[in-house]
């Protein structure tokens, strides 16, 4: 088991991750009844895709010996309704100054638009992602 999801009500949820205990509470956004005052379950969608590239292309970037520390992602979200869905997820890399060639880069953008995440959506979901070598 990966985690343990408890509904505390007024539309809001704790999970906890089993292995390290770490706890992430989520709320419905203010456009569908909730108070927006934590992640909505859609926004962990997004996040998580972000995270996933950026963590798995941490990941080759070691092999390379190649720090991406302090790269900012910037996620936005866009819903659809009938039904209501997570319609397109924009994410943006600005990836600081670093020294490294251009097939590596292409490689590290290879990595991180067939992420796990990425590879787990739905077709029908739009994904737009750019990367800015700063």
């Amino acid at each position: 088991m990966t985690a343990v999801i408890t509904y505390k009500g007024d539309l809001r949820c704790e999970c906890t991750h089993l292995q390290s205990g770490t706890i992430i509470e989520t709320d419905a956004p203010t456009d569908n009844r909730g108070k927006g005052e934590r992640f909505s379950p859609t926004d962990t969608v997004c996040v998580a895709l972000g995270t996933c590239i950026i963590t798995t292309m941490g990941i080759r970037a070691n092999d390379m010996n190649v720090e991406l520390k302090e790269t900012q992602l910037e996620v936005t979200k866009h819903m659809l309704s009938e039904p209501r869905r997570i319609g397109k997820i924009d994410i943006v890399l600005n990836i600081p100054p670093i020294t490294i060639e251009e097939k590596d880069k292409k490689v590290l953008e290879m990595i991180g638009n067939n992420c796990p995440v990425a590879k787990s959506l739905h077709p029908d979901l739009e994904v737009s992602i750019q990367y800015n070598w700063l």
